[in-house]
């Protein structure tokens, strides 16, 4: 069966299908982007309101020109915790530093646009760029697997088969229906597999009774609950340079869209960043979390090839109307675990890919030592550390973020005193 024609940053989509295109988006990024904010200490409904609201500066920032959803991000995590403690009390110390960071990124976004991305290039070539947005996948694989299988990773009981059940069943359905599906449905693979994956968790009895109760008890409209950053030496010193994460996120990404959509996206890489950087200042201004481009959606629009900006606006607004609905939201909360497993299984193997693809269409050249280095142990540093990432001293430091900057010390570092041009070493 051919696949469907590519649908361009720049096309539009009639609403009728826009809508379900957008709800697509908005369920592929729901569990990263409430999840972080829960591990965080975070409020999960500001999240997710300041999540659409980045995404709208984003596409705005970038023209409509670049195709991406923001969501929290993970790499934050630790050393949100290192400055709260896990204490509630203290997430406005730790919205200082977000905040920090984002004005760091948004100097490089700046930077970016005046002299141009040179010195990107120089600090993450492909082998660093592929290798973040592959070790991203296989960061979270553990993440995908237990929550399809269970915590323990064991089926030894009855009641261990109707969890696996739904997990297979959300799995397979989003995995034919961009193969066998026609029409609108063969768009929307990730919709249909939760869509599926809910029914038979339904029928099974999986959906858990507390969360119906939360759903019938949740008000149609409110505001999420705002927060004012307070301002922290100590939060600026441990969180602003993450942002350098972020930088060599965007930039893979960049790159994987561009290697999928066939069209050269890098003129737009300085506007990425500050968009990206501008959602995350406009989130830490009002108690969210950090954004980042999410290589979920990525996933999405490579089964989908739809590459459309608008598919991203309309999923934004639904973020919004979520974030002012928390019943809506509790509808979303209450998608059990073996239906994001299934899902996840799919996406975030997509987006290990797309790291792959990062490297072939850059040729770069595995016969190189250095290039060995620089891939294998930045991934198998982040995938060994999984979720639970590494803590030194009391502060924990996540897998993505140590992955990320181990490419690209070592890429650095192993640079030295090689001429440019020289003979790789074999």
């Amino acid at each position: 069966m051919a696949e469907p024609e590519i649908c361009y940053p720049e096309q539009k989509i009639p609403l009728a299908r826009l809508v379900p295109m957008g709800l697509q988006h908005v369920v592929a990024m729901f569990g990263a982007t409430v999840l972080a904010p829960l591990l965080m200490g975070f409020n999960p409904q500001a999240a997710l309101f300041f999540s659409g609201v980045g995404t709208l500066l984003f596409i705005a920032a970038t023209g409509l020109k670049v195709p991406s959803y923001l969501g929290s991000s993970f790499a934050f995590i630790g050393p949100v915790l290192a400055v709260t403690g896990g204490e509630a009390s203290n997430v406005p110390f730790a919205l200082c530093g977000i905040a920090g960071a984002a004005v760091l990124y948004l100097l490089a976004g700046l930077a970016t646009i005046r002299w141009g991305a040179g010195w990107i290039d120089a600090l993450m070539p492909p082998v660093v760029t592929g290798s973040v947005v592959a070790l991203i996948g296989l960061n979270l694989a553990s993440s995908a697997v237990r929550d399809a299988i269970n915590a323990e990773l064991s089926v030894n009981r009855a009641a261990d088969l109707p969890g696996l059940a739904v997990a297979v069943a959300t799995f397979l359905t989003a995995a034919l229906v961009p193969l066998h599906a026609k029409g609108l449905l063969r768009l929307l693979p990730v919709l249909s597999g939760v869509a599926a994956g809910y029914l038979l968790a339904a029928l099974l009895g999986v959906l858990e009774p507390r969360s119906m109760e939360q759903i019938r008890e949740a008000a149609w409209i409110g505001l999420p609950p705002f927060q004012a950053p307070a301002f922290s030496l100590k939060a600026l010193a441990v969180i602003a340079p993450m942002f350098i994460v972020l930088v060599a996120e965007n930039k893979g990404h960049i790159a994987a869209i561009s290697s999928y959509m066939g069209r050269d996206l890098n003129p737009q890489l300085g506007r990425a960043y500050v968009g990206d950087a501008l959602a995350t200042l406009v989130s830490s201004l009002g108690g969210g979390t950090p954004q980042t481009t999410y290589a979920e959606n990525m996933g999405v629009m490579a089964i989908t090839r739809v590459f459309s900006t608008y598919n991203f606006i309309m999923a934004a607004v639904v973020a919004v109307m979520l974030g002012l609905c928390p019943k809506f939201g509790a509808v979303i909360q209450s998608i059990p675990k073996p239906v994001l497993g299934g899902i996840s299984l799919i996406l975030y193997g997509l987006i290990a890919l797309m790291g792959v693809r990062i490297w072939m269409d850059a040729k770069v050249d595995f016969s190189d030592a250095q290039n060995l280095v620089v891939a294998g142990a930045s991934l198998i540093a982040a995938t060994g550390l999984g979720v639970n990432g590494l803590t030194v001293a009391g502060v924990n430091i996540a897998g993505i973020a140590l992955g990320t900057l181990l490419a690209i010390v070592l890429n650095a570092g192993l640079s030295i005193g090689r001429r440019r041009g020289a003979p790789r070493s074999r």
